[in-house]
């Protein structure tokens, strides 16, 4: 698990097909150890569906927890706080 975490740390969110090509596991190996750092509130995850060259791919997005992720550019750029929208409306 602690490399799983690692690498979310160095490379910040990453697809899990990505994280087990990296650190050298099975897909579901991988998956058994996103979940117990997802409950242990060490990782947070999302479902991600893109597509390259008109080919649907789905999978899951995972990064370290508590990690705010850069500003984006332009007008709503600015960085707030994890509570932030919880207590504002847009």
């Amino acid at each position: 698990m602690n490399n799983i975490l690692q690498f979310l740390k160095e490379h910040g969110d990453s697809l899990d097909i990505d994280i087990a090509e990296a650190v050298g596991m099975s897909l579901d190996k991988v998956h058994v150890h996103l979940s117990q750092l997802s409950d242990r509130g060490l990782v947070v995850s999302c479902h991600s569906i893109r597509f390259l060259d008109e080919i649907k791919i789905e999978g899951m997005r995972y990064r370290v927890a508590g990690i705010l992720v850069e500003a984006r550019r332009g007008r709503n750029g600015k960085r707030h706080p994890p509570d932030y929208w919880h207590n504002h409306k847009g």
